[in-house]
């Protein structure tokens, strides 16, 4: 009992109709919602509502006779009579009444298991006790009665006092007598059971007088060892005794004049927290809410007293809300007439979906309407013979039957848009553009001004799906769904779940730049997410629009022991986890990652905790010896905390909560707990306290919105403030927004950081048949290297990106949006874009050789002061990948495959060919990726990977991790490096790296008539153009990068010479009388060759010529390109062409 503790209010129990007042009965508090029972003398229920002003809820009839005892299940009531047991609703509707012959003085009752509510067990001054199934209002079995009970409770066993004064043990299952207890010498007067104790109060015989007397002690036993302990002395004389439900060893005692009494059974000599009741007569009844914030006491007047702080009261701790019935309409008096206009009638307004809005589902076409006959059919009617005949002018078959359900309807979700090769179909067959519906129609005709305030989810904020053709994803129009400059994140790979908060980290500028130079540095580690977090930044701002794929960023997440642990993979996930808490304990671990990953380079450096580190000292206080301890420490993400509701007067209106508010008391988190106490030597309430030392510049909060009063909060148009403005003074934190923030910044006084709101990931739950998924709004603003005049909103869904208002983005529907994860960034630190990360970027991993087999190198590192890669620097590249994952394929009724989930592909393989000089075609990359993920197809036929190449054990390969192969990669990328291959796209995608344009040299993009809409083959071009034999048996990604460079250079000789165009015809001529595939013939014969052998290095700057570095053909012109201008390569002699050749 705290020490604000007084009478909150009194209620008078109602008469019956034409009776006196009744005496209260039967008392309970309601364990579901924030209700009071009472009973009267004659078997009527009722219930109370609002402790600090009572007002009636329902009321029914139980039975004949006084009410013995009220006890509860999550169904509704049940009422225990002499006579009877009734169970009701709670809003009064009987559920099951039970009487039986045999029910003749019914007095207790009580569930049999510890948790499960599912059977009762009756007793009373009577020889048989019931078992009565609470589901089916059903008497499951009698049983003879050891003896008479008049109390029953419910424990670690049953305990019953008997009419003697005895407390009975009984076993819960079986109902058998384990231990009788001697409790008072005459009778059982109350009695509670909790925890691990009995505590009784009872009456005893006068010396020498034949009347009774309330014992001035308190009797107690233990369930765990089953036997007494020590009574506990109450002088005024023990009438009541309650268990605290909190507090495992705390128990109150009540006399009947009204004096109470707390009591620590571990330390009852310090208990001296005492109150008194105002009592006209006597006390006569005692219970304890299940929260331990409130106590109710009836007495003889018949009225009870509801105790408790009425800051704090409450019944329940997670209650289910109260159902109140509809307040009747006033109905207005219409004088009606047949000259009323209608318009007098008004119309409401519904914000809600009404039921008469039946879902899509539901709706059943029945029967088919006929089809419409055209005038000029009738027209055309002539009659010849007395029958009448016309053309069929129809546009159907002879004998096929129209569909005539096919309306015009406009569509209710986002359309998939066409596959690129489809529109290409279409352009050729039309002239003229193609009319197609674009999501930016869909967004204007959902009116995103207003989007989330309506009922029903726009369009924009459904779900987006990737659909794959014969050709693949590339196939797939993403730039239908995105027409801004910010790229979008693909969801067809595994935890695409983590998009949404991806994005928000990438326009925080603050962790954008700490990404980006980390991943500068020399980090090679294979779990660092902080450089997967670099590497999907500067991939999302070189695509400039493009959609990309997390795809490294998360399998390293999946590849972290804490992330399978904490539920943060799909697969993993436990049962009825939502995809919002999930997303909030990633963001929680990305950041504890992020600050391990950046310790790991600079371990002396406080930056990270300068920049989102909330330091505080936390103080816990025992509220019993007022013992403090104190711990510092750091957050890096604050969770929302939302006060609970409060018990007003009806009518009142209570003040609402503010953002900023909220934000100080989550920050600040003032709890009181029980827990162990040192000093004390045992547990006790102990209350914990935050002192604020300073606040971090970039804000990670997680919203928490859970609960009905969390929602109500979000609900609120505007709550969510663009700007805050955080004050810490005297270790306190003060948090300002609107007006308060402006009045704050006017007075200069106190040193006021302003944030800005850089954005929010949200959960969208579209209902229906789609499943919730989640979406980020950020204002790209802050992201720009030059402040812009407004905020610049964005919404990101995945892989659709499109700008919106502020409004819609800071208002929230708890129907179907609430937000999962917001930021705020110092206002002072946004548009602060840091790129000089590419001045200092670390070139050693280029350098280095790390193989440590004594195997023939393949390859030769860079030398370093020598080969210094810059823009004017061309690489050859190509790479090979195994299968790690199988399709996912839906069969649909008609026999149509439709692929869910594309084939998942893992880098097996990176070659990377030097251009020029000397060395021309001598490798100076070529890695052999370890697969973490189970191969289930190593793919040998295309590329030349066997399963002893990836083998730690048994490779003789240079094996390294992914981050070192894609690192190599990375640098030459942002030192400018172009890259050179065949049908790059393809590698790229699986490499998870974007290459500009600009720095991109496709092969199969030179050697290409657009008209003829056909790309060829790296081999078929090799055949036709080089007369070489490539790819015999298997591929190899040196000899494809060597290929691809050759025909690099045949085609600047070509376009030198003014002949590429007939050339490039030649061979689209020659491929049609081939069908684009190399002869038959030139390998009939052969042996089916196992993986070609790579050329090994033979010395320093050589390379075994036989082994497909040898002189290929050229014209005289030729551009000086690479490193060092005007240098000739290892490809010399005159163009001769050879046998087959189109050219011969």
């Amino acid at each position: 009992m705290d020490g604000d503790w007084e009478e909150v209010s009194r209620l008078l129990l109602p008469p019956p109709i034409h009776g006196a007042h009744s005496p209260i009965r039967g008392l309970a508090f309601d364990t579901h919602q924030e209700l009071l029972w009472l009973g009267n003398d004659y078997g009527r229920v009722s219930s109370f509502c609002n402790a600090a002003d009572p007002q009636a809820y329902t009321s029914f009839v139980a039975g004949d006779g006084p009410v013995a005892q009220i006890i509860f299940h999550r169904k509704g009531v049940i009422a225990l009579t002499p006579t009877s047991v009734h169970m009701a609703l709670r809003r009064g509707q009987p559920m099951w009444h039970i009487a039986h012959e045999e029910m003749k003085d019914l007095r207790c009752m009580s569930f049999t298991t510890a948790r499960g509510t599912s059977d009762i067990l009756v007793a009373g001054a009577q020889n048989l006790m019931f078992v009565i199934d609470v589901e089916k209002g059903t008497i499951k079995k009698q049983i003879p009665a050891t003896s008479h009970y008049s109390l029953m409770k419910r424990s670690r066993y049953i305990c019953a006092a008997t009419l003697q004064g005895d407390v009975h043990v009984l076993d819960p299952t079986t109902f058998n007598l384990l231990k009788s207890w001697p409790a008072h010498s005459a009778a059982v007067h109350d009695m509670d059971a909790q925890h691990d104790f009995i505590v009784t109060c009872g009456y005893s015989r006068r010396h020498l007088q034949a009347n009774y007397m309330l014992d001035p002690l308190v009797n107690v036993f233990n369930l765990k060892t089953l036997e007494s302990f020590n009574p506990i002395s109450f002088p005024a004389g023990a009438a009541f005794v309650r268990m605290h439900p909190k507090m495992s060893s705390t128990m109150m005692i009540v006399s009947q004049i009204g004096q109470m009494q707390v009591v620590d059974l571990m330390n009852v000599n310090t208990s001296t927290n005492m109150r008194q009741a105002a009592v006209m007569q006597y006390i006569q009844g005692l219970e304890i809410a299940t929260s331990g914030e409130a106590l109710v006491m009836t007495d003889s007047e018949c009225q009870a007293q509801i105790w408790g702080s009425r800051a704090k009261l409450r019944f329940t701790d997670l209650n289910m809300p109260i159902e109140i019935a509809d307040a009747e309409d006033q109905t207005h008096q219409l004088d009606w007439s047949a000259d009323t206009p209608l318009s007098t009638v008004g119309i409401p307004y519904y914000r809600e979906t009404l039921l008469s809005a039946w879902p899509s589902h539901m709706i059943f076409e029945i029967g088919a309407p006929p089809p419409a006959i055209e005038s000029s059919f009738v027209s055309s009617l002539k009659t010849i013979g007395g029958y009448t005949s016309t053309p069929n002018i129809s546009h159907t078959r002879r004998n096929q039957v129209e569909n005539t359900r096919i309306t015009t309807k406009v569509a209710s979700s986002i359309q998939a848009p066409m596959f690129l090769s489809d529109k290409e179909n279409a352009k050729l067959k039309q002239s003229g553009d193609i009319s197609e519906r674009r999501i930016s129609d869909v967004a204007n005709a959902t009116n995103m001004d207003s989007a989330a305030l309506k009922a029903e989810v726009p369009d924009v904020y459904r779900n987006v799906e990737i659909k794959y053709s014969r050709f693949g994803i590339d196939d797939f129009d993403f730039g239908y769904y995105n027409k801004t400059e910010f790229s979008g994140l693909e969801t067809h790979i595994a935890n695409s779940y983590a998009n949404a908060l991806l994005q928000l980290m990438r326009f925080t500028p603050l962790i954008r730049n700490l990404a980006l130079q980390h991943t500068a540095t020399a980090c090679i580690s294979d779990l660092c997410l902080l450089c997967e977090m670099g590497f999907l930044v500067d991939m999302l701002e070189k695509a400039n629009g493009t959609a990309c794929q997390a795809t490294n960023m998360l399998k390293t997440l999946g590849y972290h022991p804490p992330a399978k642990n904490l539920g943060l993979l799909e697969e993993d996930a436990p049962m009825g986890s939502t995809l919002t808490s999930m997303l909030q304990k990633l963001n929680q671990f990305l950041l504890d990652r992020f600050s391990a990953d950046f310790k790991s380079m600079l371990p002396n450096s406080s930056a990270f905790d300068q920049l989102f580190a909330t330091s505080a000292t936390t103080s816990i206080k025992c509220e019993f010896c007022r013992t403090e301890q104190t711990r510092p420490g750091t957050t890096l993400v604050n969770e929302l905390t939302y006060p609970p509701p409060k018990l007003v007067q009806r009518n009142a209106r209570q003040a609402k909560l503010t953002f900023s508010q909220i934000l100080k008391l989550s920050i600040e988190r003032e709890t009181t707990s029980r827990g162990w106490c040192s000093r004390c030597m045992k547990y006790q309430p102990l209350n914990t306290t935050k002192r604020i030392h300073s606040a971090p510049v970039v804000l990670m909060l997680n919203a928490a919105a859970n609960s009905p009063e969390a929602k109500q909060f979000w609900g609120t148009p505007g709550w969510l403030p663009e700007e805050i403005g955080i004050i810490i003074d005297k270790q306190q934190f003060y948090c300002y927004e609107g007006e308060g923030l402006e009045h704050h910044l006017q007075r200069g006084a106190y040193n006021i950081a302003v944030y800005s709101l850089v954005g929010i990931a949200a959960d969208i739950d579209s209902g229906r048949h789609e499943k919730p998924h989640l979406v980020s709004f950020v204002n790209v603003s802050h992201s720009r290297s030059e402040v812009p005049g407004t905020s610049q909103w964005h919404l990101f869904n995945d892989f659709l990106v499109r700008p919106i208002k502020a409004q819609d983005a800071l208002t929230f529907n708890t129907a179907w949006k609430l937000p999962s994860v917001i930021t705020y960034q110092l206002k002072s630190h946004c548009n602060s874009i840091d790129d000089s990360w590419k001045q200092i970027m670390d070139r050693d991993l280029l350098y280095r050789d790390t193989n440590t087999r004594s195997s023939p190198r393949t390859y030769r590192p860079l030398t370093a002061n020598l080969e210094t890669p810059d823009s004017t620097t061309i690489v050859a590249l190509d790479t090979e990948f195994v299968s790690v994952k199988q399709p996912q394929i839906q069969m649909h009724s008609d026999g149509v495959r439709e692929t869910i989930r594309p084939t998942v592909h893992a880098l097996a393989r990176v070659s990377v060919v030097r251009t020029v000089g000397e060395d021309e075609g001598l490798p100076f990359i070529d890695d052999y990726i370890t697969v973490r993920d189970k191969v289930f197809d190593y793919l040998t036929n295309f590329s030349g990977i066997v399963a002893s190449d990836l083998d730690v054990r048994t490779s003789t390969h240079n094996l390294v991790s992914l981050k070192v192969a894609y690192k190599k990669l990375w640098i030459l990328l942002n030192l400018g490096c172009k890259f050179l291959g065949h049908s790059m796209k393809t590698d790229f995608r699986v490499v998870n790296i974007h290459i500009p344009k600009a720095q991109r040299i496709d092969t199969a993009e030179l050697f290409w008539i657009k008209e003829q809409r056909r790309t060829l083959s790296l081999s078929f071009l090799a055949y036709l153009v080089l007369k070489e034999d490539i790819q015999v048996g298997t591929h190899d990604s040196i000899e494809d990068s060597r290929t691809a460079l050759k025909l690099y250079k045949k085609h600047q000789e070509f376009t030198d010479a003014g002949i590429l165009r007939s050339i490039l015809n030649d061979i689209y001529g020659r491929g049609k009388e081939l069908g684009f595939k190399v002869p038959v013939k030139r390998v009939k014969g052969m042996e089916t060759p196992g993986p070609s052998p790579t050329p090994t290095l033979v010395a320093l700057g050589e390379v075994d010529v036989s082994a497909g570095a040898g002189s290929g053909p050229v014209t005289p012109v030729r551009r000086p390109l690479g490193l060092v201008p005007g240098t000739g390569g290892s490809f010399g002699g005159g163009f001769t062409p050879g046998s087959g050749s189109p050219f011969a």
